[in-house]
């Protein structure tokens, strides 16, 4: 029988993008119109204003350019 091991960083950033996709699928689902706006996709993936991201703590691996 093989033990799995504790999950790492990667295991819950997988995970956590996982779920983002599957959140914007039920809101494609759901959408009236043929594609999602980008006002609509950052809500639901519950993105503040950019003007904001500047001063937001950068997530690991994240890069800014």
């Amino acid at each position: 029988m093989e033990t799995l091991s504790a999950p790492n960083a990667q295991d819950c950033v997988a995970l956590a993008e996982i779920e983002l996709c599957g959140e914007l699928m039920i809101a494609a689902s759901a959408a009236h119109g043929e594609r999602l706006s980008p006002d609509r996709i950052d809500e639901v993936l519950n993105v503040g204003d950019p003007q904001e991201w500047a001063t937001a703590v950068p997530r690991q691996g994240a890069r800014r350019g």
